[in-house]
């Protein structure tokens, strides 16, 4: 995700790139044929332009409303991971200590805590596991500081790393109840927290697997670029040599607008404009840590040249 501190001339610049190249070119190249080579036939004022561009504008802020929709979506399920694993530790955390259980014998408490760090440390292994799923990256690896070595190995055969680490952490709450360090009505708070995690993750998934359909792509993006030939055709009468000023500006609007459209479709695409995950993990991370009292924490991340991923 972008977040530089101003505008950046230099980075609108490069973000459409070679598309506004071209259409510097063929804006010179049009003034130059309708005043040095005569070609009065090329300058056709008849144009709508503005009709044109009135539909064109509809098409593509239809499109990249939804694209923003997909996003905005995406990062409110993140949202709901962020305070589900909140909630999930501070439970774990706020009952299976030592203060709840009196009665117990010291080795059943050494058990116990152990037990209580494990499943908060599953807890930051899954989002970790999610957020590399989402990117289409090694989601196995990245868990092998907060797993058992045995599980660990046995993660890598999974085609759902997160939703295996899912259903260990239900085995453990289930066992933490038969063991009587969590009650009932404690245990069925728990387990929906995590139903709640493992509906944000299908709707993670949902928008990761189910893409815009392509025509939300091919033909606003094919409306623009002949919008962007007719522009120094219609204005060439009258703007003259300004033609390319002109055209450039009103073109590279446009051209903006449909690749912003097309970066906001996929937020989970490992690209600088996507909802920030491994900004989100660690802040889980470091949250459920902090919760269990460990003190060797990560830093937080902050953006590196304007980007906070």
């Amino acid at each position: 995700m972008i977040v530089p501190k101003g505008p950046q001339l230099s980075r609108m610049i490069r973000y459409v790139g070679k598309p506004a190249l071209a259409l510097v070119a063929w804006d010179v190249l049009v003034v130059v044929a309708y005043k040095l080579l005569h070609w009065q036939w090329i300058g056709l004022k008849e144009v709508p332009l503005a009709f044109y561009g009135s539909a064109i504008g509809i098409i593509v802020g239809f499109r990249n409303n939804s694209a923003y929709g997909r996003w905005w979506e995406a990062r409110t399920l993140w949202g709901r991971i962020v305070n589900d694993s909140r909630s999930l530790a501070r439970q774990v955390c706020t009952t299976m200590r030592s203060s709840e259980h009196p009665e117990a014998q010291a080795a059943d408490l050494d058990a116990m805590d152990r037990e209580r760090n494990r499943i908060v440390h599953y807890q930051i292994a899954f989002v970790h596991a999610l957020r590399q799923q989402l990117r289409g990256l090694d989601a196995v690896t990245v868990i092998q500081p907060f797993v058992s070595p045995e599980d660990y190995e046995a993660l890598r055969d999974e085609k759902n790393v997160p939703l295996a680490l899912q259903r260990r952490l239900g085995t453990m709450l289930r066992d933490a109840r038969r063991h009587g360090w969590i009650d009932t009505i404690e245990w069925q708070a728990m387990d929906r927290n995590l139903d709640d995690l493992a509906d944000a993750q299908g709707g993670t998934e949902r928008i990761k697997n189910t893409p815009l359909p392509k025509q939300y792509d091919y033909f606003p993006m094919l409306f623009v670029q002949i919008y962007c030939v007719l522009l120094p055709i219609g204005m060439v009468k009258d703007l003259e040599w300004f033609t390319p000023l002109g055209s450039t500006l009103v073109g590279f609007m446009f051209l903006a607008l449909d690749k912003i459209g097309r970066d906001l479709e996929d937020p989970f695409d490992n690209e600088i404009y996507d909802v920030p995950l491994t900004a989100i993990t660690t802040t889980i991370e470091i949250n459920l840590r902090q919760l269990l009292g460990e003190t060797d924490l990560p830093k937080p991340e902050t953006p590196v040249r304007g980007v906070l991923w």
